[in-house]
């Protein structure tokens, strides 16, 4: 996946009502992972996590969503402390309760803390979780993705409308 169709996937989980059973692997099927990776996941045989509700992949990220109203930052911490996230090689951790959603890229220490809903202006930041790499410029320029992918179907709608244009 690149990141036009990570942003368009993000987005469309985000304006989904929250679903706490199975935002993990909704998550990491919108950052490109495939359904047999979910599906391994889900059945418990490569998760590794043993945090209440927590989902942990090999080399890429420790998540775990709480109760509405529970302390986000708290299990943020949990999960930090977490020897299984250092033994797995997790590159993030994330923590969300459908109202606020805080992560942090454990190599640098970046952290990202913001309302759930608001979470889409700020993909980018996982976007090495999808195996592209970015800068810190990039990451805040996640509107410049988002226009991107709106003006490649324009001119897609364009094209179907107007042929003799190609």
């Amino acid at each position: 996946m690149n990141a036009v169709e990570i942003e368009e996937a993000v987005s469309e989980l985000f304006a989904q009502p929250f679903d706490a059973a199975n935002f993990a692997f909704q998550f990491l099927e919108a950052f490109g992972n495939k359904g047999a990776t979910i599906e391994k996941l889900k059945k418990g045989v490569s998760n590794l996590s043993d945090v209440a509700g927590g989902v942990l992949q090999r080399s890429n990220i420790h998540m775990a969503v709480v109760a509405q109203g529970s302390d986000v930052t708290a299990r943020l911490n949990t999960l930090r402390a977490n020897p299984k996230t250092y033994n797995a090689k997790a590159k993030f951790i994330l923590a969300t309760d459908g109202d606020t959603l805080e992560a942090e890229e454990l190599a640098s220490g970046e952290i990202l803390a913001c309302d759930y809903l608001d979470f889409p202006n700020r993909f980018a930041f996982f976007l090495p979780l999808a195996g592209i790499t970015t800068t810190r410029q990039i990451r805040e320029s996640s509107f410049d993705i988002r226009a991107t992918g709106r003006l490649n179907k324009l001119y897609l709608e364009l094209l179907r409308d107007n042929p003799e244009w190609a």
